[in-house]
């Protein structure tokens, strides 16, 4: 029998990869939904051009006899005309609106989640590493953390309410890799990059190709449930910026709010009061339960996803092939002919 998936998000390119890896299987019908038109391949998926806050969702899941809702539809950062507000409304609103869709679909059976790190926050107070059932020390104020913390409780109280659903939510950590563009693989580009004096922030990613797989395999098996999915290891922000051959500079913490609203000001990063304090303490997650759960190991570390990043992005003042270059110059103004006699 012929599953009917509906993927979220298919826009952006972790859901238009998701989708058409998911596509592949021939047993497999998939639509993809979204505002605007994917600028990626969807493979054999469907695109249907439809907004999730229209309660109209209801009609496309219902005609197309969706058993399985994939929801990649958030967004990460403020952008476009609406800024916070729009975001805002996507995220928190989408989600209610697409929930309150799926509840009422006779054929509905699953929903998986794509939620994030940043429902951990981050204080100087956290553990090495959070558990799925540890709680952030200090919750999430403004921004993306702040709207996953209210999407996994609109997706509980949706479990409640249909306990035949299997529910999974898997918390990403955050992208790494080739072509990856997020507040952090930005930050990290930046000509100069500003840190936090006193501090070097632990960092743990996830490849999007481990990200994709590990959404493959909850959307092929049942496996109900809140998991963490990231590398095991971790890196620290010194050694990332050291590996993008930027040069840095030191940065008071209580300063550090007025330089991010001064790069949001030059358009070249948006950096939210949550995303300043993860990019000063650092935060981790555990993986066990899912790796126990599923057997899911990713292919790439988090050492592994930062080295192909570096390796795809332009070398900065401080990079190897830099250094090498002006060395050479240097040489060659300081190199003594002798005059022939």
């Amino acid at each position: 029998m012929t599953r009917v998936v509906l993927v979220t998000g298919v826009s952006r390119d972790l859901g238009a990869r998701f989708a058409r890896s998911l596509a592949a299987d021939a047993d497999v019908d998939v639509i993809g939904v979204d505002v605007t038109p994917p600028r990626f391949d969807l493979g054999r998926a469907r695109f249907v051009r439809a907004d999730i806050r229209n309660p109209v969702i209801a009609k496309v899941i219902t005609a197309s006899a969706v058993d399985t809702v994939v929801h990649m539809a958030m967004v990460a950062t403020p952008g476009g005309a609406g800024g916070r507000s729009s975001m805002k409304e996507m995220n928190v609103i989408g989600t209610m609106q697409l929930l309150a869709a799926v509840q009422k679909a006779p054929s509905f059976r699953k929903l998986v989640v794509q939620s994030s790190v940043s429902v951990y926050g981050a204080s100087p107070r956290d553990p090495a590493k959070f558990t799925e059932d540890m709680s952030p020390r200090v919750q999430p104020r403004t921004g993306f953390g702040k709207d996953s913390v209210e999407i996994e409780t609109y997706v509980r109280g949706l479990a409640r309410r249909r306990p035949d659903v299997v529910v999974t939510t898997l918390r990403l950590a955050t992208l790494m890799g080739a072509g990856v563009e997020s507040t952090t693989t930005r930050y990290l580009a930046l000509p100069v990059v500003p840190r936090v004096l006193g501090f070097d922030a632990r960092l743990q990613f996830l490849h999007p190709s481990d990200a994709v797989a590990a959404l493959l395999l909850v959307t092929r098996r049942d496996v109900p449930g809140t998991f963490n999915v990231a590398a095991d290891d971790m890196v620290v922000l010194s050694q990332a910026v050291r590996q993008m051959g930027r040069p840095e500079i030191g940065v008071p913490q209580s300063l550090a709010p007025l330089v991010a609203a001064t790069f949001r000001q030059a358009r070249l990063s948006d950096f939210s009061a949550d995303q300043i304090d993860a990019l000063t303490y650092g935060r981790g997650m555990d993986t066990a339960r899912f790796s126990e759960a599923t057997g899911f190991v990713p292919t790439y570390s988090s050492r592994a996803a930062l080295a192909e990043f570096v390796a795809s992005s332009s070398p900065g003042l401080l990079s190897p092939e830099r250094l090498e270059g002006a060395l050479h110059s240097v040489e060659s103004l300081l190199t003594v002919r002798t005059p022939r006699g």
